[in-house]
């Protein structure tokens, strides 16, 4: 049975942020990974998830650091429900900063360190309106610096081919409706696929296979928004069928694309 209790209001997405505000009553999310950093701020109650094999419980004020491409669920630790906003930022946006370092990682998936907690508040302060773009690129800025001061990683000795997996990542933008293999990748990266592999993973947080799919699964969300039904997505969008965008969805966002549809209509 659906929670009425349960609401999203999601702001207006630009090219390089996506930020939403959400309450829910008990479960949230089933089990789903995203090739984005999730970057939310408790409000109110307990945000509970499990993330890399342990329960996490984020009090009000603490920052929500998911990794992209780690598994984790999403539900209330207490009776009162949880409250949070959130915002989704890409690997590559993140890489416009870092200039082809490895990503940051957050151990435990939370943080109260101010530096990062005041990064993503800034971004989430205001979600009725559009950011200012020179608003945008300076918190996204904020956001990359303070993630990779609090992360104190290391660079490996090993340099990483950022040319080669950006020229792959193009690739696959203008590609996202066409068979895509490594033996096209390679030819468009000018590199072999084994290095590429790798070193796409550690710049941009994912495979090249789950890169193109959630590429896929973003144009199917703003058909499905737009009330498109979902036999015609699953078409459009380079899916097998409808049955195959189900799967990819759930696995990705946590919820069936019926179920999100539900929740983006609630104010």
């Amino acid at each position: 049975m659906k929670n009425t209790k349960d609401w999203t209001k999601i702001s207006h997405p630009t090219a390089k942020i996506e930020r939403m505000e959400a309450f829910f009553a008990s479960h949230g999310f089933t089990p789903h990974k995203h090739d984005t950093y999730a970057l939310g701020i408790t409000l109110n109650g307990v945000h509970s998830f499990s993330y890399r094999k342990s329960m996490r419980h984020s009090l009000p004020g603490n920052a929500v650091v998911i990794h992209p491409d780690e598994l984790h669920d999403g539900e209330a630790g207490t009776e009162e429900g949880f409250h949070y906003k959130i915002l989704y930022v890409s690997p590559e946006v993140i890489q416009q900063v870092l200039g082809g370092k490895p990503l940051p990682f957050i151990p435990g998936g939370i943080s109260s360190d101010p530096r990062i907690v005041s990064a993503i508040s800034n971004m989430l302060i205001h979600l009725d309106g559009p950011l200012d773009s020179l608003e945008e690129d300076d918190g996204i800025y904020e956001i990359a610096q303070a993630l990779s001061d609090v992360s104190g990683q290391k660079a490996r000795r090993k340099k990483l081919n950022y040319k080669a997996a950006e020229l792959a990542r193009q690739f696959m933008l203008d590609a996202s409706n066409e068979a895509v293999t490594l033996d096209r990748l390679e030819l468009a990266a000018e590199t072999d696929r084994w290095s590429l592999s790798r070193d796409f993973r550690a710049l941009f947080g994912t495979s090249p296979y789950r890169y193109l799919t959630l590429r896929r699964l973003d144009k199917a969300k703003s058909m499905i928004s737009a009330g498109m039904a979902l036999v015609d997505v699953a078409a459009a969008c380079g899916f097998t069928d409808q049955s195959h965008l189900t799967h990819q969805f759930s696995k990705t966002y946590g919820l069936p694309p019926g179920r999100w549809a539900d929740l983006m209509l609630r104010n």
